[in-house]
């Protein structure tokens, strides 16, 4: 990942300037670590006012899914890149590979994880913007010892997230 306002090899990363960044594959403004995710995010709220944020992230096989959420304050939608995840919606599970996308409303039942033997690799937009709950989530996976559900769980609480 080129460092912010430093060119990559897709562009400028627009940090500081008046160009939008354009980043390419890996590439992200910034980059954060969890459940044996990568996630390189690529809008962030503080460049859009909290409109957006939109990140592209890597799921191990075999990885911890999040536990079942309700998002109360955004919408969250996933278009895989490579890969198979499995997304399950209101009780329902969806298996998606290449190119396939998924729109999970305010509101809506939901989890994710990989569904196959490899990583998986994806694109994961929120609306508004919930990079800072990531952050928070890097912080906690980052430490001597995984997190329980239960300190995953109050960060989510914190962030407008109520367990489906």
């Amino acid at each position: 990942m080129a460092p912010p306002g430093v060119a990559g090899p897709f562009g400028s990363t627009g940090a500081g300037g008046n160009r939008p960044p354009v980043l390419g594959p890996g590439d992200g403004v910034r980059e954060l670590r969890a459940r044996g995710s990568v996630m390189w995010f690529k809008a962030l709220a503080e460049q859009d006012g909290g409109d957006l944020s939109l990140m592209e992230r890597t799921l191990p096989p075999g990885g911890r899914r999040p536990p079942a959420h309700r998002h109360t304050n955004c919408s969250e939608a996933y278009f895989v890149l490579e890969g198979e995840v499995a997304v399950v919606v209101d009780d329902e599970e969806h298996l998606l590979g290449p190119e396939a996308f998924v729109l999970v409303p305010r509101g809506t039942a939901h989890t994710f994880g990989n569904a196959g033997a490899v990583e998986a690799r994806l694109l994961v937009i929120h609306a508004p913007a919930m990079d800072a709950y990531f952050a928070g989530l890097h912080e906690l996976w980052n430490r001597d010892a995984p997190p329980s559900v239960e300190e995953e769980r109050a960060l989510m609480a914190r962030f407008g997230m109520e367990q489906a």
